[in-house]
């Protein structure tokens, strides 16, 4: 029996590589989370159970020094990214095109969306400790199965309709924006720390 597949979804799952970085990347969203009012006030407008500067700062590459250093990294992973993606960019590369940081609390979670306007959107996993939420990525087709039967629960990955990945601390995952994705709640007892991005 021939089976081909066609359309795949791809997931890029690299580390990070600097575990300083890491270190310093920490101490830096600890500081915003304490620092930036507006932030915290939309955290919690919003019904978002920790903090993000989401919505309140929009310059940390040039507001700190360790987002700058990340965002030369973070360029490298995209390119390659970029690359396995066969995107025909004309010579020319994806820019970073926003950059926020995530403290997500113990049951905090974020619910299914994708990101508009953008071309590549990824997150670099900081902090994760055990029962801290993975990201859940959707089957973009789900909209269209239809009829169609769920999956079996023992289907290899990228099979099922659902998919949860569960990284460990400076793992890098990126995917093209338009494919829905969520933060599954934090079940850990600490909190969970991320910096999310997007690239077009």
């Amino acid at each position: 029996m021939a089976v081909r597949q066609f359309f795949p979804t791809l997931l890029y799952d690299e580390q990070l590589g600097d575990e300083a970085l890491l270190t310093e990347l920490e101490h830096s969203v600890r500081t915003l989370a304490v620092d930036d009012t507006a932030g915290r006030r939309w955290s919690r407008d919003h019904g978002y159970r920790g903090y993000t500067s989401y919505a309140s700062l929009d310059d940390l590459p040039r507001r700190d020094p360790i987002f700058a250093d990340l965002k030369r990294l973070l360029d490298k992973h995209v390119a390659r990214f970029a690359e396995a993606c066969a995107f025909d960019l004309g010579g020319k590369r994806l820019k970073l095109d926003s950059l926020w940081v995530n403290l997500l609390k113990t049951g905090g979670h974020h619910s299914a969306h994708l990101h508009p306007h953008s071309v590549v959107s990824g997150t670099l996993y900081v902090v994760m400790p055990e029962g801290a939420g993975g990201l859940t990525l959707e089957d973009p087709r789900l909209p269209m199965l239809m009829a169609a039967p769920t999956r079996r629960a023992d289907a290899v990955e990228g099979m099922r309709t659902f998919e949860t990945i569960r990284p460990l601390p400076g793992t890098v995952l990126l995917w093209e924006s338009w494919l829905r994705h969520e933060v599954v709640t934090n079940a850990a007892k600490g909190e969970r720390i991320s910096i999310s991005f997007n690239y077009r």
